[in-house]
């Protein structure tokens, strides 16, 4: 049987071999894979769809650190479907697991949900993102999970930061005024996405129902985090009006929340790209972090100042 492997390049660690990504489906999973996709976007994992006898699943790769984060996010994903919102169901591996240990990470298998992946730069599916968001953000309020990790700033100090001049300084400065922010302002906190990307979302044009292929590596945190997330995956906020629209009329943060802190959460966004950047670069792994690490420079340096 031949399979067919789709390749785009991430900013994150090095993409598993294909034999690998096969070998594990197959020897943790019991699935054969017709056709591996990658999925593009994401910040924090890698992703693929997988054909495998007929059925449509989705596998998601994380850093080894991740895995309690991401079967604590798969559960957050069967507390969404008991709620009525669409999400991708975890597949156990053969052992029982919720994921399984590669030398590349953690791996998690999920049944694909229904529907089509939105495209960040289109209006209406703005609307059904914004929304989908805003939504999960409410059903999981209340949720818990050992596997939840707390809101934790970066560190300035971190060695990998000195590969860049500017590098420091900028971080140092958005940690500055997210440390500020957090301290000054009252804001929403609850269950975070952590890399809400337009891909990650669906929706069914059979049913015009709108949900999620996962739920990422789940933490606690102000959930404005979210939402300057996905607004830079759309291009900033002169292009994500119908974003912010669709997650005011659903999320549990209120408008002057969002309009008083989105631009320091913006630019503590961009932070993590260049520290993310950074580090996978001090390990020698290139796969477009070099591109990554400039986009934030520039973003950084024309946000520098913000509250």
């Amino acid at each position: 049987m031949s399979v067919v492997i789709t390749v785009r390049t991430g900013i994150i660690a090095a993409v598993p071999d294909d034999d690998l990504l096969q070998s594990t489906l197959r020897d943790q999973w019991h699935l054969v894979a017709a056709e591996i996709t990658a999925l593009p976007g994401g910040l924090l994992s890698h992703g693929w769809e997988v054909t495998a006898g007929g059925e449509r699943f989705v596998a998601r790769l994380t850093d080894p650190a991740a895995r309690h984060p991401v079967e604590a996010g798969l559960a957050a994903a069967g507390h969404l479907r008991g709620g009525g919102i669409e999400a991708g169901e975890p597949l156990r591996t053969l052992a029982g697991g919720l994921t399984a240990e590669t030398s590349a990470g953690a791996l998690a298998v999920l049944r694909r949900a229904p529907g089509r992946i939105l495209d960040g730069r289109d209006p209406v599916d703005q609307q059904f993102w914004g929304d989908r968001l805003g939504a999960v953000h409410s059903r999981l309020q209340g949720f818990h999970h050992p596997g939840l990790r707390p809101w934790n700033l970066l560190n300035p100090e971190a060695a990998y930061l000195a590969i860049e001049p500017w590098l420091r300084p900028a971080v140092t400065e958005a940690v500055t005024a997210m440390t500020r922010l957090t301290v000054t302002d009252r804001l929403t906190y609850g269950v975070l996405h952590g890399d809400p990307a337009p891909e990650i979302f669906l929706v069914d044009p059979a049913t015009g129902r709108a949900g999620l292929l996962d739920c990422g590596a789940s933490g606690t945190g102000p959930l404005l985090y979210d939402v300057a997330a996905a607004v830079l995956y759309a291009g900033g906020t002169e292009t994500s009006a119908e974003l912010l629209d669709g997650y005011l009329a659903a999320g549990p943060v209120t408008g002057d929340e969002l309009h008083a802190a989105l631009p320091v959460m913006l630019r503590f966004r961009w932070a993590v790209q260049a520290d993310w950047s950074a580090r996978r670069l001090a390990h020698g792994e290139q796969d477009g972090a070099g591109e990554a690490l400039e986009r934030a420079r520039q973003a950084l340096a024309e946000t520098a100042g913000d509250r």
